[in-house]
């Protein structure tokens, strides 16, 4: 019975019916967005994450005390150069610098430029980068953070670092990272590395960590563990382990999401159950009517189904254009720290689109079949039963 005539039926019972379906057009479409809120940005930090880390050098080895890291001596990069398969050993200096004003902290990053692999991330980070004239003099680069500090205290063109041994350092801003690496550098300064040693009373022999790249996937294993036998206290990271640790921390926070979800799609569901379980006089009626001019069982569910499925199809669409603007446009503000923590600065973060079609399907399924079961049920319950003597 899919005619014109039905078509035209189904538009006027939406209109008439309007107030009726408002409340739960809104609620459904706050349903929605939330949940696609947070799975597009679950899924495009995750991918966001995966991208920066294949970057980074395949381990990272660290000197332990007390549970704490501590600066490592550099004569320990002979010693892991001498592990088979090791290649491309190099020695990195980064820790917090206390910005005294706001009571802030800096991450510092010491770099030798003339390193390959540093020079090319360098260069992915920095579009200006130019090696001799940055080199020219004390220069830095920073993130989108910082900058945002450094202009509230009209820092715009230098800032005066002060050493542990109470030196003050002048330091030109050289160029400033923009907000699509300000997940990585967001509250990053990056100086040349003995600078950097100066400003973080880094001793001369030592380093805060030792990079290193392991090229054949097999021999992986075996070179961490003689690299631990080389020193005493040594903690080795794989890019693989610090990729599991992102990914299981937002699928961590997206669970905990999920869970309350389900809490209360669940009871949002009850209550529309418990609603349509009621029919009035009026909606008794109406169904009396359609059996009266001829219409059977079958044809007033189809004219439920289409009536509250265009409800829940258009309700789910403007939930998950909403969430996309939210988050890909607004940069989910609020969101976004619940994911990534409260920085000590002010964040802002480009989020790559990325979306991911077959959980927007799997939603929209899960949303709409039960929509529509708990509705129409009560209905069904109705239509086959003699209403004209029950409205009587």
């Amino acid at each position: 019975m899919l005619n014109k005539s039905f078509y035209s039926f189904l538009f006027l019972m939406l209109f008439t019916h309007r107030s009726k379906h408002f409340s739960i057009f809104i609620i459904s479409i706050i349903l929605v967005f939330i949940l696609s809120s947070v799975m597009f940005i679950s899924t495009s930090l995750s991918k966001d994450i995966q991208y920066t880390l294949d970057s980074q050098p395949d381990f990272v080895v660290q000197k332990m005390k007390a549970g704490e890291v501590i600066d490592i001596d550099l004569s320990l990069i002979d010693k892991i150069e001498q592990v088979y398969g090791v290649k491309n050993v190099t020695s990195r200096v980064y820790g917090k610098y206390f910005f005294k004003p706001l009571k802030q902290s800096f991450t510092i990053v010491g770099v030798d430029f003339f390193e390959e692999q540093n020079s090319k991330n360098l260069k992915k980070l920095s579009k200006k980068l130019d090696m001799s004239k940055f080199l020219e003099k004390e220069y830095m680069i920073i993130g989108s953070g910082v900058k945002k500090l450094f202009d509230k205290f009209k820092y715009e063109k230098s800032y005066f670092f002060t050493t542990p041994l109470g030196e003050s350092i002048e330091v030109e801003i050289y160029d400033v990272l923009d907000d699509t690496t300000s997940l990585l550098s967001n509250d990053m300064i990056i100086l040349p590395k003995e600078l950097a040693k100066i400003v973080l009373g880094v001793d001369e022999y030592k380093t805060s960590d030792i990079a290193l790249n392991v090229p054949n996937e097999l021999e992986r294993a075996n070179a961490k563990v003689e690299i631990i036998l080389k020193d005493d206290n040594l903690r080795v990271i794989s890019k693989d382990d610090m990729k599991s640790y992102y990914l299981n921390l937002f699928n961590y926070k997206t669970g905990l999401f999920l869970v309350l979800y389900i809490v209360t799609i669940l009871t949002f569901l009850l209550i529309l159950y418990q609603r349509y379980s009621m029919i009035n006089s009026s909606d008794k009626k109406e169904i009396a009517i359609l059996k009266a001019v001829g219409w059977s069982i079958k044809d007033i569910l189809k004219l439920k189904v289409f009536e509250n499925f265009l409800v829940a199809f258009f309700s789910f669409s403007i939930g998950i254009i909403l969430s996309f603007i939210y988050i890909f446009v607004a940069k989910a503000p609020f969101l976004m720290q619940i994911f990534l923590g409260f920085s000590n600065l002010d964040f802002s973060y480009e989020l790559t689109p990325y979306i991911p079609f077959g959980s927007i399907v799997t939603l929209f399924i899960f949303y709409v079949v039960p929509f529509l079961c708990v509705i129409l049920i009560p209905v069904w319950k109705i239509a086959t039963v003699d209403v004209i003597k029950s409205i009587k």
